[in-house]
């Protein structure tokens, strides 16, 4: 077996492409190959820009198909797109791995009835057992929704002005069609090279997870990412490397009164205005929380409530759910107290009326770990194929990676994609093209380099 470098946990040729300080012992023996190896990667790349021009028309194509297929959640769901990437990755594996094809696997599991996570893998030829390269996308979407322009529909994937517009065009069925396409030309340079990558290469969609993200958790304990994989999603990030989350605590707070005729409210409990008081504390505790220098501040929405009959009725009973975004070290033990004193707070300005909650997710924040390997390497990458330097920033939503890296302690989880967040969950969404070029090519260049030349850089 060949040593196993300290700093990658790979077996390693020349020095590692992270620029550790072990050289492995076997350098020399194997120096010819891994200058063959470089030498042919070079050559390859004198005919990028055709290459890559091709490339870039396939994935916007692709994006377009994507969108065009309904995977609204709730709505749809993802049955018909997952079953469409199933047989294009089936068709991309029969075209193009050649001999090697009956090695790659390919993967559906079923998370909740007709609803599936795929998989495909390209295992690595390495005696050691090294970390994955993963690209987990979601395939589902928010619901298509109201206030589309009547020339640009929710599924109809027009082009107008070099934008691609749909539900889903930017959270990311254009990240998943660059994933995607990444996926298939490894396939392709595994068919052409006759060889297994030095290290698994792996596609992951799921489902589920702009609901309660059970397509990620399904992922996780069927073992298809590991603590020391290296993962990466294609969310919209404008641009930017996005490392860090918000934690994401959700309550269902509900307050019971005691019903009267309106003309006698004093004989009654008023559970609305209990809950106007239980709100009010809330928001203000979480406005006061302390900032982070990454993440910000911890944010507080309460997105549903219910309660009340009629106008000329004392309401007995309100409920509303709350969506909270904590920065450190604000975390969910802190999120609870806070509301547990809301609760008493509404219970002594209102007479009669009893509070009491519910923790319906509770999901960790994810802080910057600047020791990432992932992170330096898909920074290089970005920097070399953009000529820029590429921010690094947090991402103000949470992602399958965050669910990744809370779950599994992962440091190597982060997010890159193509489009804006702003623009995600809205009518008109829509993903620019040289956005799409940019993350497909980052994509393609990452998963060449840490898959087939991990040590040559």
């Amino acid at each position: 077996a060949l040593p196993i470098c300290r700093d990658t946990g790979m077996g390693s040729s020349v020095r590692c492409s992270v620029r550790c300080s072990v050289r492995c012992s076997v350098r020399r023996r194997n120096r010819c190959r891994s200058r063959r190896l470089v030498s042919d990667y070079m050559i390859d790349r004198r005919s990028d820009n055709v290459t890559a021009e091709e490339g870039d028309r396939r994935t916007w194509e692709l994006t377009g198909q994507l969108v065009q297929i309904d995977s609204s959640d709730p709505g749809a769901y993802e049955g018909q797109i997952e079953q469409w990437i199933y047989e294009w990755f089936t068709k991309e594996i029969e075209e193009k791995a050649g001999a090697l094809k009956n090695q790659i696997e390919l993967v559906q599991r079923e998370v909740m009835p007709g609803r599936f996570n795929l998989m495909a893998r390209i295992p690595g030829k390495e005696q050691a057992p090294a970390p994955a390269l993963v690209y987990i996308c979601h395939m589902d979407t928010v619901m298509l929704g109201e206030g589309w322009e009547e020339e640009t529909p929710a599924l109809g994937a027009v082009v107008k002005e070099g934008r691609l517009y749909g539900r889903g065009a930017c959270d990311m069925k254009s990240g998943l069609a660059c994933a995607m396409s990444a996926f298939s030309d490894m396939v392709e340079l595994t068919g052409s090279t006759g060889e297994l990558p030095a290290r698994p290469f792996v596609f992951i969609g799921t489902v589920d997870e702009e609901d309660f993200m059970r397509g990620v958790e399904s992922a996780i304990r069927d073992g298809w990412v590991g603590r020391e994989d290296w993962i990466l999603d294609t969310e919209p990030t404008d641009g930017q490397i996005q490392v860090a989350h918000k934690g994401r605590t959700w309550f269902e707070l509900t307050i019971q009164g005691i019903t009267a005729h309106a003309s006698n409210p004093w004989k009654g409990a008023d559970a609305i205005a209990a809950m106007a008081e239980a709100v009010s504390h809330i928001r203000k505790a979480i406005g006061s929380c302390p900032p982070h220098e990454d993440l910000g501040m911890s944010t507080v929405t309460f997105g549903q409530i219910t309660g009340g009959y009629r106008p000329y009725v004392v309401p007995d009973s309100c409920k509303v759910w709350i969506d909270m975004r904590l920065v450190p070290p604000t975390d969910t033990a802190a999120a609870k107290n806070i509301v547990e004193e809301a609760v008493k707070a509404a219970e002594a300005e209102i007479a009669g009326v009893r509070g009491s909650y519910l923790i319906t997710g509770d999901r960790p924040y994810v802080e910057k770990d600047s020791s990432s390997r992932l992170l330096a390497s898909l920074k290089s990458v970005c920097d070399r194929v953009t000529g820029e330097d590429t921010p690094v920033g947090s991402f103000n939503g949470y992602t399958d990676t965050a669910v990744i890296a809370g779950t599994l302690g992962n440091c190597n989880c982060m997010s890159y994609g193509p489009g804006s967040l702003e623009l995600a969950h809205k009518p008109n969404e829509y993903v620019p093209y040289e956005d799409v070029c940019r993350c497909r090519r980052v994509l393609t260049e990452l998963a060449r380099q840490e898959t087939f030349f991990p040590f040559a850089f």
